[in-house]
């Protein structure tokens, strides 16, 4: 049994590296840029999205707010891809991995834009009146070909409905329960015994539960509360322990800017990661939190009350900008600075960078290395006495729990469309399994099939984006830059046969 797992494991391992290959890289990239330029640069619009975002829009159709949409998206993207993924991509690209993490934050805000905007474009409405919408509806209603569109909308559903066990339930647990078997207040609470994985476990599959059962508006009242104030307090957490380090940040800075173009060892250790692979992990973790490119938050977009395409399109980009310019920037500031300020740490850092790479360790102590991004995330908050590892607590328990909920939705969405609103109940105890088995089992071999899952995600979405984007160039200069964007949109929503 044991020489499966380890063969299963290698299998994964030889996938995710091909996924995540060149091409992959160059697709997220390349949409990126190719939106970019094709809405003329919409990034210079988040002022404006931001203020539009708490903007209601009342008689527009649509089953929640824009604000709900928003809140419930930014919870399933504001997780542990924030805290531990980019720890995660510290320790296997280096620090060169949070500037491409960061720059496909910024440019990704043109796709997370572009994707939802055909998702509300081409939404559909059940017999109930509730609106369903996604990358699968803009790939079967708007592509010419029929065919190839269906086929395409019904490999992102099944991608969407796997990743959701992955990305949206086991990595979350998983990370939920490293940082709480780490974290010194919790061991100091408990005797330095930490607790046990399957009572994490089952904590969180009742808490996930009970607001699953109430659908998208439970998770979205949810949300509306809890995304903002843990976001703003992790916010705040991190400026505080950027604070206390700040004679490091402009090091920090430098090592981080120096280390993406030229793969250089960091902090003077002996081996180097390599552009490639700060790329490589740069654009999986810059991914794996804000999703854009993957089609996942314009499946909740649909739902909202807005006049057209493009007052959505504007609000979700927010998400982008708010998930991975604003925190996972500050997550690997606060980490670069304390690891600075350790001298310890970055001892232990060095080491692991080394094994990583060639499997050896400089100093030939194998206790001395970094179990994962958790480890890594644990070290350095708790480098700073009670009030790091309440910060880190507080932060990963409300953003793993977010997250699940939002993914719940996705996953929801997903296994409608593919076999109908009866599938959606052994769908949430599937869902809930994984959410239990994160925190019993997984590690970085359910890091790496969310990392698959996510790739192959964002094949089909993304050529929808792509496809469309002369209508969603052309929709974008009426609405947004002609200041048409108090406009209705009066085509009408077709009316899907259920399953």
């Amino acid at each position: 049994m044991e020489s499966f797992i380890e063969a299963f494991s290698a299998g994964v391992d030889a996938v995710d590296g091909f996924v995540w290959g060149w091409p992959m890289i160059v697709l997220l990239i390349g949409t990126h840029l190719f939106m970019t330029v094709r809405t003329r640069f919409i990034q210079r619009k988040i002022p404006q999205a931001i203020k539009l975002s708490v903007t209601k829009d009342p008689d527009a159709p649509g089953d929640i707010s824009q604000f709900g949409a928003l809140t419930t998206a930014l919870a399933a993207t504001i997780g542990t891809g924030n805290i531990v993924g980019v720890a995660t991509g510290l320790l296997l690209g280096g620090p060169g991995a949070i500037f491409w993490m960061w720059i496909t934050g910024v440019f990704g805000i043109a796709t997370k834009y572009a994707e939802t905007f055909i998702s509300v474009k081409y939404r559909v409405k059940d017999h109930a009146g509730r609106m369903l919408g996604g990358a699968m509806y803009a790939l079967e209603r708007g592509f010419k070909r029929k065919t190839l569109g269906k086929v395409l909308a019904v490999l992102f559903a099944l991608f969407t409905a796997i990743a959701s066990f992955g990305i949206g339930a086991s990595v979350q647990s998983n990370s939920l329960a490293g940082i709480f078997s780490e974290n010194s207040l919790v061991l100091s609470a408990t005797g330095g015994n930490p607790i046990p994985t399957w009572v994490i476990g089952i904590i969180c599959v009742i808490l996930v539960g009970i607001v699953i059962i109430g659908g998208i508006k439970s998770i979205s009242r949810v949300c509306e509360k809890l995304v903002p104030l843990m976001s703003v307090l992790y916010v705040l957490g991190c400026f505080i322990i950027i604070g206390m380090n700040i004679q490091y940040l402009g090091e920090a800075i430098v090592i981080i800017v120096s280390c993406a173009f030229t793969g250089q060892a960091a902090f003077g250790g002996a081996v180097g990661s390599g552009i490639m692979l700060a790329l490589q992990y740069g654009f999986k973790r810059g991914l794996f939190s804000n999703e854009s490119g993957l089609g996942s938050a314009p499946l909740v977009a649909a739902s909202a009350s807005t006049r057209n395409p493009a007052r959505q399109a504007l609000v979700s980009m927010t998400g982008t900008f708010w998930d991975t310019v604003v925190i996972c920037l500050l997550t690997g500031l606060m980490l670069m600075t304390t690891l600075l300020a350790n001298p310890d740490l970055i001892a232990i850092y060095n080491n692991t960078m080394a094994y990583n790479v060639g499997g050896i360790l400089p100093d030939g102590d194998p206790t001395a290395l970094f179990s994962g991004g958790a480890a890594l995330a644990s070290a350095a908050f708790d480098a700073i006495p009670i009030f790091g590892p309440l910060v880190l607590a507080l932060g990963m328990l409300c953003f793993s729990y977010s997250t699940m909920l939002g993914w719940s939705y996705y996953g929801n969405r997903a296994i409608s469309y593919l076999f109908g609103s009866k599938a959606v109940k052994p769908y949430y105890l599937i869902f809930l399994v994984f959410v239990f088995w994160g925190c019993i089992g997984g590690g970085e071999l359910v890091w790496n099939i969310s990392d698959i899952t996510n790739a192959l995600m964002a094949v089909p979405n993304c050529i929808a984006v792509l496809a469309l984007s002369a209508i969603i160039a052309r929709e974008t200069k009426h609405y947004v830059y002609d200041g048409n964007l108090m406009e209705a949109d009066e085509t009408p929503i077709p009316t899907v046969e259920s399953k």
